[in-house]
């Protein structure tokens, strides 16, 4: 590559979250392009973990990039757009696809030699090596950011319909299967993300806090309780169970105070 990029990730003000195969993660640690009317406001901002983020694809690593449409904020050096599509019934299937998860069915797909970088966001960026979780991820609606095109995109369906109904989720998620490296866009940081890795057993939980799991686990709701009079004594109700061998990914806050509107103090 015959180029050079100077004051970016060298900057004193952007700090590389994390980094995995051809992705970085950067965090501008302070907004300076601000005046007196907005200064407080961005001063709280920092105090408070809420900056904005980008990642950074280095095409050089990998054989292509697979983005979220509308996700690009620019490119260097031979780097090269194209559709992914791979014929009418490969459009078919990824028409199919959006329709159910609320994906957008064409998602743009970068390869070349060059730099490539999405648009800034006070989400936090998550990198997963999908062959980590035993080569198949499934993910909630609207993680998706990027990930390398070794990945191939499918659609898992609910083990049954109570699944979805009860347990509060769609039908069908987005799954990631494949060896690489995939980016999550979530609401919650890292920090706060709890990786639970299961050798058959099972771990039960009330609500939807389950951000991304293993393909391989069987997901279902049941009583939280061995019978219905020990499910509405112990107040919970139905639980979402992932059951079997491979990894979940849950956001522990997600389904307490950001949902329900409490603060610490009222808890």
């Amino acid at each position: 590559m015959a180029f050079r990029i100077h004051n970016f990730t060298d900057n004193d003000d952007i700090r590389v979250v994390d980094s995995k195969g051809p992705f970085q993660v950067i965090e501008y640690q302070r907004d300076l392009s601000v005046d007196r009317s907005d200064a407080m406001n961005a001063w709280f901002c920092k105090e408070m973990n809420v900056k904005p983020r980008q990642l950074v694809c280095d095409l050089s690593q990998t054989s292509g990039v697979v983005l979220q449409k509308g996700a690009m904020q620019w490119m260097l050096g031979n780097v090269n757009a194209t559709t992914g599509v791979k014929g009418v019934g490969d459009l078919l299937g990824k028409a199919l696809r959006s329709k159910v998860t609320n994906e957008s069915a064409i998602k743009p797909e970068y390869v070349g030699e060059g730099i490539m970088t999405t648009e800034a966001s006070f989400k936090h960026l998550i990198l997963v090596d999908v062959g980590e979780w035993g080569g198949s991820l499934v993910m909630e609606d609207g993680l998706f950011l990027a990930c390398e095109n070794s990945l191939k995109s499918t659609v898992v369906m609910r083990s049954n319909l109570s699944s979805a109904v009860a347990g509060g989720e769609g039908m069908f998620n987005l799954a990631l299967k494949g060896q690489g490296v995939a980016c999550l866009e979530s609401v919650v940081p890292r920090e706060e993300l709890i990786e639970i890795e299961l050798d058959n057993d099972v771990v039960k939980i009330d609500g939807n806090m389950a951000l991304a799991w293993s393909a391989s686990l069987n997901f279902t709701v049941e009583r939280s309780g061995k019978s219905l009079l020990g499910s509405a004594v112990s107040g919970e109700g139905l639980v979402n169970v992932y059951r079997g061998s491979g990894r979940v990914l849950m956001a522990p806050l997600r389904g307490g105070l950001m949902n329900t509107g409490a603060t610490p103090e009222s808890v």
